[in-house]
């Protein structure tokens, strides 16, 4: 087993997905091509949301929604410390400032309670936007948190949670991106996410203002259209720019890979959901020590990473001794994620006070690998092969 090194995770294609890039390149269009809006159009669809908006990366449109609500120096931003760096720093390319909120020790999820106690730090008439993080498939409890930010918006970064739901007690589960208790949702598809196009990312949103606006953004902030110009002009070259904007385009190559990729989704996560229960009841057998992060009732996941808790302090190990030795043993491991608000950059940005929950599920988690072309015989061996670095036996 050891023979090929498993990474934490890693795309799976096929030669469906190779076809669909080929055909592309056979084509006319190497970018802004129709395969873009049939990606968008697919991806909405999946989602159940009005709108989808392809982009570059995840951060970039997560960058695209911040500027597109007008979010701007003066202004703040509640976020979870777990997470990419990614979500805060969309906040300060606006010049926005990030308040920095706890979580859940045990699932790494931004709460009710964690939010209402960011709150309290914030200030009341410079916050403008709340961003939950869904984290590792699972999603926060949407419907609680928008109930407490009131008119303030929310933003989810959802790049994990492609094919989650979120579970309500006597009415029909909503889908994470259907945008249900948010403005808009943002979505990655790099290499290692749900579906892959390399790097890139989608929007979504219900806000018919909004994509209009950020579809602008997404090109530079050149209006084409003629109903919105402020010269009149029949000039057929002619165009507008409105508003300072990015180059935060997705390419029809990567469009028609997402597409192909994006009809594989549904094995995608009933594949993960496999490989995950198969890891609950082997890291079962490693007692107290040892357990996956906890699952929460008001949501169906579709796991993108497999985080097990370790205490290590408990078993008289570092955490950089397992990375490495599981390493020797050719397995890949990771940590997500270090907090940001402990960034030296952060550090000298903003205040955060000691955040208990963060700590707690910082100094234990270790992501083990998963994705769907794993087999339930490589899940055994990185089991068997951790509790040998950790002294536990099976």
């Amino acid at each position: 087993m050891s023979d090929k090194f498993l990474p934490y995770s890693r795309q799976v294609i096929d030669e469906n997905d190779i076809a669909a890039v080929a055909n592309v390149l056979r084509g006319d269009w190497l970018t802004t091509g129709p395969y873009v809006k049939d990606f968008e159009e697919a991806f909405a669809n999946t989602v159940e949301a009005r709108h989808a908006v392809a982009c570059s990366s995840g951060t970039a449109g997560l960058h695209l929604i911040t500027a597109g609500l007008g979010i701007g120096p003066g202004d703040q931003v509640i976020l979870p410390s777990i997470t990419f760096l990614a979500t805060a720093n969309a906040v300060s390319y606006v010049g926005a400032q990030v308040v920095f909120s706890d979580v859940d020790g045990e699932t790494g999820l931004m709460g009710p309670p964690q939010l209402q106690e960011a709150l309290s730090r914030a200030e009341a008439n410079r916050i403008k936007a709340v961003i939950p993080v869904h984290l590792n498939g699972q999603c926060s409890k949407m419907e609680d948190l928008q109930k407490i930010a009131g008119d303030v918006p929310l933003i989810e970064d959802a790049c994990h949670a492609l094919g989650a739901c979120e579970i309500f007690s006597g009415k029909k589960p909503a889908k994470i991106g259907s945008c249900y208790s948010s403005r808009a949702a943002m979505f990655s598809t790099h290499a290692v996410k749900a579906i892959a196009t390399g790097e890139g990312g989608m929007i979504t949103t219900n806000d018919n203002r909004l994509v209009e606006t950020l579809r602008t953004l997404r090109n530079h902030g050149i209006v084409r259209d003629k109903e919105r110009f402020r010269i009149k002009t029949n000039e057929p070259w002619y165009y507008e720019m409105h508003e300072l904007g990015f180059n935060y385009r997705l390419t029809d190559l990567q469009c028609a890979l997402g597409l192909s990729q994006l009809s594989k989704l549904k094995w995608f996560i009933e594949k993960r959901e496999k490989l995950q229960q198969r890891y609950a009841i082997t890291l079962s057998k490693l007692g107290k020590y040892v357990k996956p992060i906890q699952t929460v009732d008001h949501c169906t996941p579709a796991w993108h990473l497999l985080v097990v808790l370790i205490d290590f302090d408990g078993l008289g190990v570092t955490r950089a001794d397992v990375v490495q030795a599981l390493t020797t043993k050719g397995i890949g491991t990771q940590v997500h994620y270090i907090p940001v608000h402990s960034q030296p950059y952060y550090l000298k940005r903003s205040s955060t006070p000691f955040l208990s929950g963060v700590e707690l599920y910082y100094s234990r988690c270790l992501s083990l690998p998963l994705w769907p072309g794993m087999s339930m015989e490589q899940v055994d061996y990185v089991v068997l092969s951790l509790g040998e670095v950790l002294g536990l036996n099976i």
